[in-house]
């Protein structure tokens, strides 16, 4: 699993049509074997009183299967349930990079990570503290770091990302030194080695996010700050689109975390929250990408490897048309997210939260 994007070309049909075999010997194996146990209480306080928030079904990439969010009813806390295991992670995250859903993927992570948006994220975390070194988790290829580097000159960016993006993040000088792998295995190398943390919409894809939080605390120096971006699961937007609400982002979205549940542990765990805000960190996307995701369930198959046969001509045609066809209302649901920003801004429509939280020393 990987906490950035690498993009890359979309695939050709006949790339695909290579790839089909292996996907389609895979899924006769069926996809109930991808999900672990269904448990029954809560990951983060362990209560039992469980309710289900979604249903649904792979809306990113239309790969066979079902998945379920439940919502905790003593903490609020939502997480998948069945969750994925690892294997399951990779196989629904194989492909979302590249091939027909490259152009989909690119434009949600251009949205969240824009220059204006990560100079500002610079900039709220330069208020507190001028760091030395700065690890970013979850980095993809490092497009973050290079532009925080403008804003602080004198700080050394470094990345992190299970995937290969970050070595390529390297080579284009985008960080200085690149670590790849999975966070919680590589802090015991990192211990103590850095004074500022990022996690950008990172920590509801990973497996446990207290141990993310853990790992965090052991790789900050004394003083040192984190700072953390995610999806707020009490966005009214949640409620108005219900599951073509694009922050689900399921099945690759293991947990949804509370504002107050995120406070609370970070406090627990030796931190002291300096900031928050549900205001700047809005993206504004939520119509736009729900129409998407809509018309994307609705419109005649694509041309993907994990289907049993390539759509025939009249298919791809008419595909093609409707395609035409949604774009002015796709257009038009762009610009109401941009003219509706600004109030989504000051409301609880707003869709996500930063926390930055100093690192306390040690008792």
């Amino acid at each position: 699993m990987t906490g950035g994007l690498t993009l890359t070309a979309p695939a050709t049909p006949q790339a695909v049509a290579e790839r089909r075999p292996a996907y389609l010997t895979e899924l006769a194996q069926g996809t109930e074997r991808f999900h672990e146990p269904r448990r029954p209480d809560c990951p983060w306080c362990g209560s039992t009183r469980l309710r289900t928030r979604l249903r649904t079904t792979d809306l990113l990439q239309h790969k066979p299967g079902s998945f379920t969010l439940v919502q905790c009813g003593s903490c609020a806390h939502s997480f998948q349930n069945p969750r994925l295991t690892p294997e399951g992670l990779d196989f629904y995250y194989r492909d979302f990079c590249e091939g027909r859903y490259a152009d989909q993927a690119e434009w949600i992570f251009r949205a969240r990570t824009s220059t204006h948006r990560d100079r500002s994220r610079a900039l709220a975390l330069a208020a507190f503290i001028e760091p030395e070194s700065w690890l970013d988790i979850g980095t993809g290829q490092g497009h973050f770091p290079a532009v925080a580097q403008e804003v602080l000159p004198y700080t050394a960016f470094d990345g992190l990302d299970s995937g290969e993006g970050v070595e390529e993040g390297r080579r284009a000088g985008r960080v200085e030194r690149a670590h790849q792998g999975l966070f919680t295995d590589l802090a015991p190398g990192l211990e103590g080695g850095y004074d500022a943390l990022s996690m950008f919409h990172y920590l509801g894809r990973s497996r446990d996010p207290r141990e993310e939080l853990k790992a965090a605390h052991r790789v900050l120096r004394p003083g040192g700050h984190l700072m953390i971006e995610l999806p707020d699961p009490e966005s009214r937007f949640a409620k108005l689109l219900g599951k073509w609400w694009i922050s689900y982002f399921q099945p690759q979205h293991l947990h949804l975390i509370p504002l107050a549940n995120l406070r609370a542990e970070l406090r627990a765990l030796g931190y002291t929250v300096v900031a928050v805000d549900r205001s700047e960190p809005h993206v504004p996307l939520d119509l736009a990408a729900g129409l998407a995701l809509f018309a994307g369930r609705h419109l005649p198959d694509a041309d993907d490897p994990w289907r049993t046969k390539a759509p025939g001509g009249a298919q791809r045609i008419l595909r093609k048309v409707l395609m035409y066809a949604v774009a002015p209302a796709f257009l038009a649901a762009c610009a109401a997210d941009r003219v509706l920003a600004p109030l989504a801004r000051r409301t609880r429509f707003s869709n996500a939260y930063r926390v930055i939280a100093r690192r306390d020393p040690d008792a």
